[in-house]
């Protein structure tokens, strides 16, 4: 437990933080789901418009530091294998 009023605060401010990426990730997770149900379905319009959807969202995070830049490109790479693959 935090033994001073500063390691209090900032314990507070991690757990909000904390709870922030979380949703955050989760979100990332529906909306690459959403691109991989659309591929599996066949439809290649609904696949290349959730994928513009998913390619911002994996850039955000990966700018904000919530992922690592070359987990965004890695998964936007097979993604995007995936979609091409349907043609």
């Amino acid at each position: 437990m935090a033994n001073t009023a500063q390691a209090t605060k900032r314990a507070r401010i991690a757990e909000k933080t904390r709870i922030l990426n979380v949703a955050q990730r989760s979100h990332m997770r529906t909306v690459v789901k959403k691109v991989l149900v659309a591929v599996a379905a066949g439809d290649k319009e609904a696949a290349n418009t959730a994928f513009r959807a998913a390619q911002s969202k994996l850039d955000g995070l990966a700018r904000k530091g919530i992922i690592t830049k070359n987990k965004a490109a890695r998964s936007k790479s097979r993604i995007n294998a995936r979609i091409k693959a349907m043609a």
